[in-house]
């Protein structure tokens, strides 16, 4: 793949992104189904996916970000249900939907059916956050699926080695399988255990905001990349250090969390972008390789490994919810009510991903041993699969939720909510002001001493205002307008800094710091209006 191309990737991948914000359909399924309908285009150039660029260059960036939105808290105070998840449910899939395959598929070899049983056993993490976010789902049922996406990919990566090493004539028992699954499993976790604490005290330590972005960028290759040299997972390593950074983001300079905030959406919203264009992109070279199948038989197959999937999840996630509840009391006393609705959800948004299909890539034509049975095979399973997930589950996905009359989340509960906790901080910071202004080293002009508490009085009230009254002519409410009338003084005054640069009164350097300055009054508008 050319420059051109990959430039070509990225901006046509945006735009659709972009306009899928204006339909009810969300941007993954548009993009695959872009990318589908792009493969058999005259002159799209052949978009190949390779697991040495997707595995440890494309999933450590996005695995981070997923980690760093996320709540170690609610992770913790949902482990059980994460982890049956992430681990139970993946091995489960690996096993059964292997031999639900080889028992459909005629001369498919056990090992090599549990092979593709590995591949397309994790759900992505990247589907599911998105379309979670998009549908609003109830905070626990949002925990729960971010928390399996987490991990799930490290289970299935170390599940398929396992099988792989089996299927070319490694022969590798259950006791050597086990052995190295608890090896990668404790060896990431180690690893992110390591660099976490001097990787969060090197963000602590560094000023200058261009380190501190490449430190940033950084992070989740080194997590990675160390992992995977000692033979550990890398994806258990980037999720560890990613979790404690967002934990103690708090603790890093103001600037610094802005800065990586927008470096990391911008990073984020291409990868994932580009990731399911990809997809779609990959049909051209998937049915190329299908060989000596012919093309109904392998549709045909492909519809039962699709039901396999589909079924093994529910198979799986039910017994799941209940059991524990009904085993130990303890759980019933610490966990809410679970009716009916929420595990049909959770088992019915396992949409697969670009991890299936990077990994179903990297299976060798030839192993140590002997050739891999069936590659072409496996390959064509796995893209249809990936395919049949996000495109049937994820667009019924909302009009189940609908149907299940799921409660979302309650704006106004959380808006009290928030306003009680900015109430309360607000109080902190009133009484240290005063206890600072008793000191005579912080003596101030009583105009710049009224200032400090105007601003703070507004911080305290601008939640309690969106809970009240709106003006009735705009629809706003008063620090709606607050925000709308200072970013008009902003704009007024940045016409003139260009002006008085046009006319050579102040020389471009001094445009630029003005500028800026403005830039972050905005900034800090823009954002008080989107957390509002």
């Amino acid at each position: 793949m050319d420059a051109l191309s990959l430039v070509a990737l990225v901006a046509v991948s945006a735009v659709i992104a972009g306009a899928a914000r204006r339909t009810p359909v969300p941007a993954p399924l548009l993009l695959v189904a872009a990318g589908l309908a792009a493969s058999y285009v005259p002159g799209v150039p052949d978009y190949t996916l390779d697991p040495h660029i997707v595995l440890p260059l494309v999933l450590p960036p996005l695995l981070h970000t997923a980690a760093l939105e996320s709540s170690y808290l609610d992770l913790r105070a949902n482990l059980r249900p994460v982890a049956l998840l992430s681990v139970g449910y993946v091995l489960f899939a690996t096993l059964a939907v292997g031999y639900l395959a080889h028992l459909m598929v005629p001369d498919l070899p056990l090992t090599a059916a549990l092979v593709l049983g590995a591949v397309i056993a994790p759900p992505d993490a990247v589907a599911a956050t998105a379309i979670a976010r998009r549908l609003g789902l109830p905070g626990r049922i949002t925990t729960i699926l971010q928390g399996e996406s987490l991990v799930n990919d490290a289970t299935a990566i170390t599940a398929y080695k396992v099988a792989l090493a089996a299927a070319v004539g490694e022969g590798i028992g259950w006791a050597g399988g086990l052995a190295e699954f608890a090896v990668a499993a404790l060896g990431g976790i180690g690893v992110g255990l390591v660099l976490m604490v001097p990787i969060h005290w090197l963000r602590r330590s560094l000023r200058e905001p261009l380190l501190q972005n490449t430190l940033s960028l950084l992070i989740p290759f080194v997590a990675y990349a160390a992992a995977e040299r000692v033979h550990a997972s890398g994806v258990l390593a980037v999720v560890v250090v990613a979790l404690y950074l967002g934990h103690r983001s708090w603790q890093v300079d103001f600037a610094t969390r802005l800065q990586e905030e927008a470096v990391w959406k911008m990073v984020a919203f291409v990868l994932e972008t580009s990731v399911f264009a990809l997809i779609g992109l990959q049909l051209p070279h998937v049915v190329r390789e299908l060989g000596t199948y012919g093309t109904g038989e392998a549709i045909l197959y492909a519809a039962g490994v699709f039901v396999a999937v589909v079924v093994v999840r529910f198979v799986w996630v039910l017994p799941a919810t209940y059991l524990p509840r009904a085993l130990s009391r303890r759980v019933r006393e610490r966990e809410p009510g679970v009716g009916l609705a929420s595990p049909v959800i959770v088992g019915w948004a396992g949409m697969r991903g670009v991890v299936s299909l990077a990994i179903a890539f990297s299976i060798p034509v030839a192993g140590a041993g002997e050739a891999f049975p069936a590659r072409n095979l496996v390959l064509f399973l796995t893209f249809t699969t990936v395919i049949g997930t996000l495109v049937v589950q994820g667009l019924t996905l909302p009009p189940l939720i609908r149907a299940l009359k799921l409660p979302g989340r309650d704006p106004r509960a959380e808006t009290l909510a928030e306003a009680q906790a900015q109430s309360e901080a607000s109080r902190a910071a009133e009484q240290r002001l005063e206890e600072l202004l008793a000191d005579e080293r912080n003596a101030l002009p009583q105009p710049l001493a009224d200032r400090l508490r105007t601003v703070l009085e507004r911080r305290r009230n601008a939640v309690w205002e969106r809970l009240g009254a709106a003006n009735p002519v705009t629809g706003e409410s008063a620090d709606d307008t607050y925000r709308r009338l200072a970013r008009a003084m902003i704009e007024s005054e940045r016409e003139v800094f260009v002006r008085l640069r046009d006319e050579r009164r102040i020389d471009d350097e001094m445009m630029r710091t003005l500028l800026r300055r403005l830039d972050l009054e905005e900034a800090a508008a823009y954002r008080e209006a989107a957390d509002g």
